[in-house]
């Protein structure tokens, strides 16, 4: 069975992903980046889902960078997600041009 990381602070987001994907897949969630460091090193996931920003505006940036220069964990797929309504203002430049984004 594939297995999916959810990394998000908000506990209702957690749930719905949960409820919608259990039984299709081995799941287990994290509520920040400290715990979501510390699940992905020992869960070992398929795909992480993952929220854009948790403690700070860019945690999940900031730590999809760190999965994919990890060695044991750079075939780890990542799917990003927020729940923000409005424009942000984040510099998408640094990441312009590489392979492993796809902004959508």
């Amino acid at each position: 069975m594939k297995k999916i990381l959810i990394i998000d602070d908000d506990p209702d987001i957690r749930e719905v992903l949960t409820t919608v994907l259990e039984g299709k897949y081995e799941l287990r969630e994290a509520g920040s980046r400290e715990e979501g460091e510390q699940a992905v090193n020992e869960f070992l996931p398929d795909l992480v889902i993952l929220d854009v920003m948790m403690e700070k505006h860019d945690s999940g940036f900031e730590m999809a960078r760190g999965i994919k220069q990890n060695a044991k964990l750079k075939d780890v797929k990542i799917l990003m997600s927020t729940n923000v309504d409005k424009e942000m203002k984040m510099d998408f430049k640094k990441i312009a041009g590489d392979p492993d984004w796809l902004p959508v």
